[in-house]
């Protein structure tokens, strides 16, 4: 193995392909489950609160590892973690494909969650290993693809549940993540720039204390109820856990996640749109099938099934992917924060037309339509922002740090929207359109949150180079 790393050079037409097709193959496992939850809580014989355990298990361990990950690539190299994580993605969801029950099936979820070091390795990879002159075009891609990879999921679950069952929905991806790491292993040479400081394992045990005191609560609140102790005592000390976690980060010599970087304005700002930009994109890909499932009879919806419904998403993600791939262009003559804004506004209108079209089907497409073309631009605009904000052995943690208040926001856009969906529900029923139309206007407003915050990120500088990127 020593002999082969050895003879890896770096050659950017075989990298960039590999390390596309790993951030498109993470993205896929994220959604691909979210249209077939009733499918596998009958194929596993449980409840639907257990079942929806799948998609927090996975969120969960995601969220923990996306950050230490990424730390942990800069440190011992993105190539050996990126490989590593592809394996881990496999493993988890072979371990979930032949799970005979909901405990083994949650464990290779947990799993299959580790996995999300892929993104922030991806963009580390792409700024040590591409031309200069062509890594903006280049992380607008890999973030389109996380994007498309997202909607990808869920256009293709129906169509492959109902032809080859539901358990081809781990096996196929599994399959997909061994050749990726097979791929990566072969082509991506090792990293030349690397953070020597050993890793904090105390902060990166807080960090996965609050994360996890954070979320669970989220995700369960609806079924917990919000003001019960099982939601307000882990939320109080998510938030107490996190205070206690900066200050042990900023005091720290060698902190997984630098404070001082943190708090660049340029980094900052843009975490916290990639948070609310969050909100709403996982909000509507995780509610709209079911509101387009939905029968006429209630009222609303138009009764598609699992597959028209993934298929009816098509919009949002053939043009997230096509913006992800001009955005490099935009950010270059009309400047990042220009452009990020405008996409903040297409995300608004995107979504005011929810509120008001949701009962039209033409609406409710060109809706996602522009909703893919703001995310598309606005994840790829957000990537090149912080890769230009950072050092280059910064790169892998601080894009996980955006990939991962991302997930969060999306978190705590489904909990709400969950809550005030169950709000407008009768007990024998979908519930009343009101709450969609509610919940839409509130992802509006998120949306405006959303402007107002990318008008505050600088004027970024031309993305430096690197001694690998002098070409």
């Amino acid at each position: 193995m020593a002999s082969h790393l050895a003879t890896r050079t770096s050659n950017p037409r075989t990298i960039l392909p590999v390390v596309l097709l790993a951030a498109f193959t993470f993205a896929l496992f994220q959604s691909v489950l979210n249209p077939v939850l009733p499918a596998l809580q009958e194929d596993l014989q449980t409840t639907p609160t257990l079942v929806t355990w799948t998609m927090t298990a996975f969120l969960l361990s995601a969220s923990v590892a996306t950050p230490v990950l990424g730390r942990l690539g800069d440190r011992y190299g993105k190539d050996r973690l990126l490989v590593a994580s592809l394996l881990t993605l496999a493993a988890g969801s072979v371990i979930s494909a032949v799970a005979p029950g909901i405990g083994l099936m949650i464990a290779g979820r947990v799993i299959q969650g580790v996995g999300g070091g892929i993104l922030p390795l991806a963009f580390g990879i792409i700024r040590d290993e591409i031309p200069a002159a062509k890594v903006p075009t280049a992380i607008g891609t890999a973030s389109a693809l996380t994007a498309v990879g997202g909607g990808a999921g869920i256009v293709l679950s129906g169509p492959l549940t109902e032809l080859l069952g539901i358990r081809s929905l781990f096996w196929i991806p599994a399959a997909l993540a061994l050749a990726t790491a097979a791929a990566a292993f072969a082509a991506v040479p090792p990293s030349p720039s690397r953070n020597p400081s050993p890793i904090s394992w105390s902060a990166t045990a807080l960090l996965a204390i609050w994360l996890v005191a954070l979320l669970v609560p989220l995700t369960q609140a609806t079924g917990w109820g919000w003001t019960s102790a099982a939601v307000l005592v882990p939320l109080t000390a998510a938030v107490l856990l996190a205070y206690i976690w900066v200050g042990v980060e900023s005091r720290s010599d060698r902190p997984l996640i630098d404070m001082k970087m943190m708090r660049t304005t340029a980094v900052w700002t843009t975490h916290v749109v990639s948070l609310l930009f969050g909100v709403g994109l996982f909000t509507v890909m995780t509610f709209l099938p079911v509101y387009l499932q939905t029968p006429p009879g209630s009222g609303y919806g138009f009764g598609s099934t699992a597959t028209q419904a993934g298929l009816l998403l098509l919009p949002l993600t053939v043009t997230m992917f096509l913006a992800g791939l001009v955005a490099a262009r935009l950010d270059h003559r009309f400047g990042a924060r220009a452009v990020l804004i405008a996409a903040s506004g297409l995300n608004v209108a995107a979504i005011t037309m929810l509120v008001f079209g949701h009962g039209s089907r033409v609406l409710v497409l060109f809706s996602l339509a522009l909703l893919g073309l703001a995310v598309g631009t606005g994840f790829a605009t957000m990537s090149n922002v912080i890769v230009a904000a950072v050092r280059p052995d910064q790169t892998g943690v601080a894009n996980g740090i955006t990939a991962n208040v991302r997930t969060v926001g999306g978190s705590l856009g489904v909990a709400v929207m969950t809550a005030i969906l169950g709000a407008h529900s009768s007990a024998d029923g979908p519930p009343a359109e009101a709450g969609y139309t509610y919940s839409f206007a509130l992802l509006a407003f998120v949306g405006v949150a959303a402007v107002a915050v990318a008008a505050l990120i600088p004027v970024t500088r031309p993305f430096p180079r690197t001694d690998r990127n002098r070409r």
